[in-house]
């Protein structure tokens, strides 16, 4: 099994940082800097574990992780955000999330969630 992670996040730092530490731990990641273009993605692949950023242009992660679960009900989705203030992690368990996060994220952390995951 092709051990893949989705990373939605506008911050091009951010998803470089887990292609870099990731890819480093045999995961192929994908990375997408909207909602939209990740819903695309989704359209012709899988993914077990995703991480998705709260504070996106356009379709909040919020509503994108709800979109997800629709199609995706055993995924484990992660909320990533540096907007705690702004996004409450009971919302976020509402949206579908199973896991959140607040950056800068602790990537041991991650890892392990991932590797859960799998």
């Amino acid at each position: 099994m092709n051990k893949k992670i989705l990373v939605v996040d506008d911050e091009i730092q951010i998803l470089n940082l887990f292609k870099k530490a990731f890819g480093k731990k045999g995961y192929i990641v994908r990375t997408s800097e909207t909602a939209e273009q990740a819903l695309e993605i989704l359209k012709d692949e899988e993914f077990k574990v995703m991480f998705l950023d709260l504070n996106l242009p356009g379709i909040s992660g919020l509503d994108l992780c709800r979109e997800i679960r629709k199609d995706n009900p055993n995924a484990h989705i992660s909320a990533v955000t540096g907007y705690a203030y702004k996004f409450e992690f009971s919302d976020c368990r509402k949206a579908g999330f199973d896991g959140y996060f607040t950056k800068p994220v602790n990537l041991k952390l991650l890892y392990e969630i991932a590797e859960e995951a799998f």
